[in-house]
């Protein structure tokens, strides 16, 4: 962070209904609670101007919750305040041990993990609103295509059987199947007109979907959670989060684990990126030459798999970093 001369810090820990403040100057901690509402964002705004706290001399930091964050963030946007997002699990553990835990205390914690961290943070960037609509059409697809596997898991494995009885719960399930299908097709409509209204959306869709195996839906998650691909400086940072990097456990003599994927990973992208990785193997003709020739080396056939789901994220960052599509090579 390029100014860390701040003289506040603002811890902020939100929950649905209601967010805890704690304002911290130099040794002094004072803490508010506030209704997690625009009536309460304002109050709490009112706040820092009577107080006489401005906000270019301030760094706000709050832990990610999702939705319950929109109203306080939009208010820190609208007033261009520095302020940082961060996950919990990176506060928590950067506090180190403690006891006891309440919303108030929470607040205090996070006020103190600014102060302590000022010069690693990275201020908060509002995502394109486009970017916005498509996560959230994402998720519902997501939310309905779970849903659609859900119904027919039971069917399908009564059917093993009870032959009778599994058709039996199909039929009955075929309407439901197709208005799931339906309305998926549906949100797969309006995705697609999202990015054909956006040129800058519509050239990146095209340009990671030129590497093969990749297709739109996994395209789009891509630059969503990456933000049109301006998270990470470069592919090894965007395969750690993706999980597609192992790890190495070992310590001394007494501990000699298998390298393995930090859990921490983004399983939406790791999973994608699987299906990507495997329409890459069968369609690609440099991939699937590495594939076989690996096998036959006797390496382990989900460690391979690895190894092109990263291979497929250096190629995704390369043709974004050239803004030209890829060119398949032959094998």
């Amino acid at each position: 962070m390029q100014n860390q001369n701040f003289a506040y810090f603002i811890g902020i820990d939100i929950s649905k209904s209601t967010f805890d403040v704690a304002i911290l100057n130099e040794d002094r901690t004072t803490s508010y609670f506030f209704e997690n509402s625009k009536k309460g964002t304002n109050a709490f705004i009112r706040l820092l101007k009577n107080q006489k706290i401005p906000l270019k001399d301030t760094l706000t930091c709050m832990e990610h919750t999702g939705v319950y964050g929109k109203l306080i963030i939009a208010k820190l946007v609208e007033k261009e305040a520095s302020f940082c997002v961060e996950m919990p699990i990176k506060i928590t553990k950067s506090i180190g041990l403690h006891r006891g835990k309440n919303d108030r205390v929470d607040a205090v914690r996070i006020a103190q993990y600014a102060s302590k961290n000022v010069g690693q943070l990275k201020l908060y960037e509002p995502i394109p609103e486009i970017l916005e609509k498509v996560r959230i059409l994402l998720k519902i697809r997501r939310q309905l295509v779970n849903a659609r596997a859900d119904f027919n898991k039971y069917p399908n494995e009564l059917e093993l059987f009870s032959p009778e009885m599994g058709k039996l719960a199909k039929k009955n399930l075929k309407k439901i199947n197709k208005n799931l299908t339906g309305e998926i097709e549906r949100i797969e409509g309006d995705i697609k007109k999202l990015i054909l209204s956006d040129d800058r959306l519509n050239k990146t869709i095209g340009l990671v979907t030129s590497v093969t195996g990749i297709g739109q839906i996994t395209a789009l998650h891509l630059t969503v959670f990456t933000s049109f691909f301006t998270k990470y400086d470069n592919p090894k940072q965007l395969a750690c989060y993706c999980g597609v990097v192992p790890f190495e456990y070992t310590s001394g003599s007494s501990i000699n684990r298998k390298s393995r994927i930090h859990p921490m990973a983004n399983r939406t992208l790791k999973k994608h990126l699987h299906m990507g990785a495997m329409a890459a193997i069968n369609h690609d003709p440099e991939i699937k030459a590495y594939f076989e020739r690996k096998v036959e080396e006797g390496k382990n056939k989900m460690l391979i798999i690895n190894n092109v789901r990263n291979k497929l994220v250096h190629r995704i960052c390369a043709v974004i970093k050239r803004q030209q599509p890829y060119v398949k090579n032959v094998a």
